[in-house]
């Protein structure tokens, strides 16, 4: 054993400083630091979820309602003898002086928080001291960015509602807040014996109650058991392993996205790996032979060529892992905290998947030649071509492929997801393989009928060539087509998508939304816009709703798998009625009412969620209005145009349905520059209104998607730059070969000149197929990304696709030729010498 270690490492170091393993090692360490680099920043962030659960909401188990808590869930704690308190968050606005800004209240009581502690101080640069206590009565504390936003300082007023209150402190930190995603407004926290007197929570506000609880494991999960079964709609338990489910589907959704690029690095490493495998298995046969010669025994080659195999694997991932955790910390930097406020330090877990992955990958490369070396005999140094091959050449590839398969289902964490990518992979070898077929033929049948020159029979033989290298010649070009497809991705989503996703808001959309309007308040309202000239506005009214049946059949969350038709389902509805429909909705199916519907219980629903609900034209829907029962009949289905920020509605009815039952109303304008300060005044008159200033939230949201933007490039360069590797791994996998063909060709009287336009000839149609492959295929997934993802307009981008096949038609068979052209200028018997 000894023994073979030692001739494994050196023959390892010579197969390194003779240029066959750079590639295969370089593929290697960029897939290891891909898979671990995505696995220590994941974990990271789950680890903080499943540590901090108990502080990401203030205790051990949280009652969460959009109504006030039944006193039933609080007799129940007292009895069990558990701690309590309560919280209630919702938007508002305040007003500092002349200025006002959106915030997210929290109310709390004085014992909150039940689990951790809030830290605050007296500026935002503070380090700050634990909170004892909740605000006092009178008191706020405020987030440092709301102190930059209003100037406001501590010790000075600030309006909240119909209430001044002082501002005692900074609020630093408070770990139920989550992260920057999920903040879009400034906090403000109270002392909830204050809120009554704000007058802030009337009806239409969106207001979220929680009943927080502390107490032993044993005593919380009976609780949690009895509570649920008194749990009724719009009521729901958040414990430790769900806490904040918000963060939990926006980390599900990044970790699947991070797992897909991963996934893209692993699959043209492996790609890269097959290709740059081909001159290091030549080389070791030869070695592997010679020792034979020298009568080394079958098993003591294949137990060298095993510690090779582990030597390489195992120095490849450590290589692999350290530039993953170095890749995770700026990762961390770019999105850490836009999950969670502090990720605890990694674990050894990711080190461990990326040893696994490398040997895995290493040994699915490995193995077929590792089966042929069972009969490999002292006769194959004398004559290399009696080498038996039991395996066919599709054979070869079979544990890679085996391999590759097991790791996109392993880093696509979805079923559908990585089919999806075996298909496509599968559809681009086949049109790969196709494109060669009709080119070759188109070629051959072109040069059949031009002049005989000698260039045409250079060009002739260039293509014959890739008739006999087929296989090898479908597996480069999909190399190629694989780096060259992350290539000009990368180019288009950094590009012209995201600006094209900036330039979908019309810079004279609305910018402010406001809120809670009560029906004594609508012609105020209507005169701030009149005075203001602000034009196209209308005030609409709401009514909340909650979906109880359908076509007499109960609404139960349980009937859907998709996340986003549960909450569809577990959620109030705005109801709202009018007599025209909007001209930024439009009619998909069914009829819009006319005068004499008027009062009929019919209702218009946007098509995507009626697709989300399964709900059809002519379904019958019943409503529980504030404990009224309405049943309404489907009778159109509307799509709106979101993107113009205007007011709209997932449900509208005629004129007359809703009239008895309490509204508030809604308005969007655009308000000009400059009218800040009578907008101001009509919320210092009107408190309860809640302006939603979307000029300043799609500047954070800009902020965060430049963050989130920022982080895809960075994922995505472990995928360029194996790219890059498997366009390299494809040029070199056949020098040796191509260098004796160029000999034999040299030797039978071929030029200089002939033998390089064969050679260019050949590589420019594994570009010219390559490259417009995966031309199509970037501007396919980028529709895709566009109109699936980001929902914006999709414009076939034609210069991108023409530069990058011309580019790479030019470059790849330059590359090819310069990388033999050493070789050419070599006399024919000196070359016959050297092979």
């Amino acid at each position: 054993m000894i023994l073979a270690t030692k001739l494994a490492w050196s023959q390892t170091v010579s197969l390194w400083r003779a240029g066959a393993l750079r590639v295969l090692v370089f593929a290697l360490v960029l897939a290891v630091a891909a898979i671990t680099a995505v696995s220590f920043f994941t974990q990271r962030i789950e680890s903080a979820l499943n540590q901090q659960g108990s502080l990401l909401i203030g205790g051990d188990l949280a009652v969460v309602a959009d109504h006030p808590i039944p006193q039933i869930f609080v007799q129940q704690a007292i009895t069990q003898n558990i701690l309590t308190t309560h919280t209630y968050e919702f938007p508002s606005m305040v007003v500092y002086g002349e200025a006002s800004q959106l915030v997210e209240i929290k109310a709390i009581e004085a014992n909150f928080p039940l689990r951790g502690h809030l830290t605050i101080g007296l500026h935002g640069t503070d380090t700050g001291r634990t909170a004892k206590s909740a605000p006092q009565p009178g008191e706020v504390w405020i987030e440092p960015r709301l102190a930059t936003l209003l100037g406001v300082k501590v010790g000075e007023q600030l309006e909240v509602g119909e209430r001044s209150l002082v501002v005692a402190a900074i609020l630093l930190r408070e770990p139920s807040r989550g992260g920057n995603m999920f903040s879009f407004a400034p906090r403000v926290m109270m002392n909830a014996s204050d809120l009554a007197s704000t007058q802030l929570i009337q009806y239409g506000s969106r207001v979220k109650y929680q009943l927080l609880l502390a107490s032993t494991p044993e005593k919380f999960n009976d609780y949690a058991t009895q509570a649920k079964l008194r749990l009724s709609r719009g009521e729901r338990i958040d414990d430790v392993r769900n806490a904040r489910p918000e963060i939990k589907t926006a980390l599900d959704k990044a970790q699947q996205f991070l797992g897909l690029s991963a996934m893209v690095s692993v699959v043209l490493a492996m790609v890269a790996m097959l290709l740059s495998s081909l001159p290091y298995i030549q080389q070791s046969l030869n070695t592997f032979a010679l020792m034979r010669c020298f009568g080394a025994q079958q098993n003591t080659v294949l137990q060298i060529l095993t510690i090779q195999t582990l030597i390489i694997a195992l120095l490849s991932a450590l290589v692999g892992a350290l530039l993953g955790f170095v890749a995770q910390l700026g990762l961390a930097q770019l999105a850490g905290s836009l999950f969670v406020e502090i990720l605890p330090p990694t674990s050894v877990t990711p080190l461990l998947i990326g040893i696994c992955a490398s040997i895995g990958m290493m040994v699915a490369v490995v193995l077929p030649h590792a089966w042929q070396m069972r009969n490999l005999s002292a006769m194959n140094i004398l004559r290399i071509d009696t080498l038996v091959q039991p395996l066919s050449a599709q054979a070869k590839y079979l544990p890679a492929a085996l391999m590759m398969v097991l790791m996109i289902f392993w880093q696509a964490h979805d079923v559908k997801i990585a089919l999806s990518t075996i298909v496509a992979v599968l559809a681009l070898s086949l049109v790969v393989l196709g494109f060669v077929y009709v080119l070759t033929f188109i070629l051959q049948r072109f040069l059949k009928i031009t002049p005989k020159t000698q260039v045409l029979a250079s060009v002739n033989l260039g293509i014959q060539g890739l008739k006999r290298r087929l296989g090898l010649s479908t597996v480069q070009m999909i190399g190629f087509c694989m780096g060259l497809m992350v290539i000009m991705l990368l180019t288009l989503i950094r590009g012209d998508l995201i600006r094209n996703w900036q330039a979908s808001l019309p810079t004279d959309a609305p910018n402010r939304f406001v809120i809670n309007i009560q029906p004594d308040q609508i012609s105020q309202v209507g005169q701030f816009f009149t005075v203001q000239h602000i034009k196209d506005t209308a005030i609409f009214p709401m009514v909340r709703a909650r979906l109880v049946s359908k076509n007499k059949q109960l609404i139960k969350t349980a009937e859907w798998q998709d996340e986003r038709a549960k909450r569809l389902a577990e959620r109030e509805f705005n109801l709202s009625w009018a007599a025209e429909m909007q001209s930024d909705n439009k009619l998909v199916a069914g009829r819009w009412w006319s005068g004499h519907d008027e009062g009929k219980p019919l209702i218009s629903l946007e098509e995507g969620l009626a697709q989300s609900l399964n709900i059809k034209l002519g379904d019958e829907l019943q409503f529980d209005v504030a404990g009224s029962p309405l049943t309404l009949t489907v009778s159109s289905l509307r799509k709106v145009e979101w993107d113009t920020m205007r007011a709209n509605f997932f449900a509208v009815t005629p004129p007359g349905v809703l009239d008895k039952f309490a509204a508030s109303h809604i308005s969007s304008f655009h308000l000009p520059i400059g009218a800040e300060q009578p907008l101001n005044q009509l919320i210092k008159q009107y408190p309860n209104l809640t302006v939603i200033d979307i000029a300043a939230l799609m500047q954070q949201v800009r902020g965060i998607m430049q963050r989130m933007s920022q982080a895809v490039e960075y994922v995505f360069a472990f995928s360029l730059l194996v790219g890059v590797a498997v366009l390299y791994a494809a040029l070199v996998a056949t020098r040796e070969e191509r260098v004796k063909e160029a000999t034999l060709m040299r030797v039978f009287g071929a030029s200089r000149l002939q033998v390089s336009v064969a050679y260019i000839a050949e590589f420019a149609c594994i570009g010219f197929i390559s490259a417009l492959i995966a031309s199509v295929a970037a501007n396919f997934l980028a529709y895709y990304i566009s109109v699936r993802v980001l929902s914006i307009p999709f414009q076939f981008n034609l210069s991108v696709l023409l530069l990058g096949t011309l580019i790479a038609t030019v470059l790849i068979p330059a590359a090819a030729w310069l990388g033999l052209r050493s070789f050419l200028n070599i006399p024919p018997r000196q070359l016959l010498n050297s092979i």
